[in-house]
């Protein structure tokens, strides 16, 4: 992609450091590269349809016999003792998971000119994974964002009582962005394109997301449905941004039945 020294001069690694920009963005939104065939999207389809109707059908489940009665054992704001929970919770805020994933982003492209030609794909292929990690976390909290102002569900105990079912649309306030949880949508949406990236990560990657989870339930920042509705959220947008980077060849490709897999 680059002449052998042509990082010798500064001139030489800022036009490179171009080409390299240039390249790895048309990559996102060029053409796809595979047609999406008769095996793959009906899979994926049908893995949304199954991951939507069991989300749908936990949450309304939690709303109904699980959410008031959880907050309301949960103990009070600002007790001493849950300042480790608030650190663990800072983990999945967007704005810091979002940067880190944008700073390893520009880092490799700053890089790419001075890398050692023989290996400079992998250093590209890794800033591949990273640049799908980012906008499977970006397309999950936008999508969030969206959602949070349609429902316009209320925190616990907004209103004076564990109320489950305080709900007013398109409110527009932060008091009513309960569902889903931007954390639980950052963490999951995080931790299912690391696993798909990296499978041997799965483990401590859903350990991490569930984490998360429990701290925003701890927190009284959420209920256990805005939770399930998160990760519901981060997975369906996580595994929708896998399949364009797969039609694209881009840190993934699509096997003969259907399956994607990552390259």
């Amino acid at each position: 992609m680059s002449a052998p020294d042509s990082s010798s001069s500064p001139s030489g690694y800022f036009s490179q450091l171009a080409l390299v920009g240039k390249f790895s963005l048309g990559r996102l939104v060029r053409r796809p590269q595979t047609a999406p065939d008769t095996a793959t999207w009906p899979r994926q389809s049908r893995q949304l349809l199954l991951l939507g109707a069991i989300g749908l059908c936990t949450i309304l489940v939690l709303m109904f016999a699980v959410d008031a009665y959880e907050i309301g054992l949960m103990p009070a704001r600002g007790t001493p003792g849950l300042w480790p929970w608030r650190i663990v919770t800072d983990f999945g805020q967007d704005q810091y998971v979002l940067g880190v994933l944008a700073t390893a982003v520009i880092l490799t492209i700053l890089i790419a000119p001075l890398w050692p030609e023989a290996s400079r794909s992998r250093l590209l292929n890794f800033a591949t994974h990273v640049q799908y990690f980012f906008f499977a976390v970006l397309t999950s909290v936008l999508a969030a964002q969206v959602l949070k102002y349609i429902i316009g569900r209320g925190r616990p105990f907004v209103g004076g009582e564990a109320n489950a079912f305080n709900f007013v649309p398109f409110n527009g306030t932060p008091a009513y962005f309960s569902m889903p949880s931007a954390h639980a949508v950052t963490a999951f949406g995080l931790a299912f394109a690391v696993a798909a990236v990296w499978p041997r990560l799965r483990v401590p990657m859903y350990i991490y997301a569930v984490a998360i989870a429990v701290s925003r339930l701890v927190l009284l920042a959420h209920h256990p449905s805005d939770v399930v509705a998160g990760a519901v959220v981060g997975l369906a947008c996580a595994m929708l941004v896998r399949y364009w980077f797969a039609a694209r060849r881009l840190g993934f490709r699509i096997g003969k039945d259907g399956r994607i897999v990552p390259r």
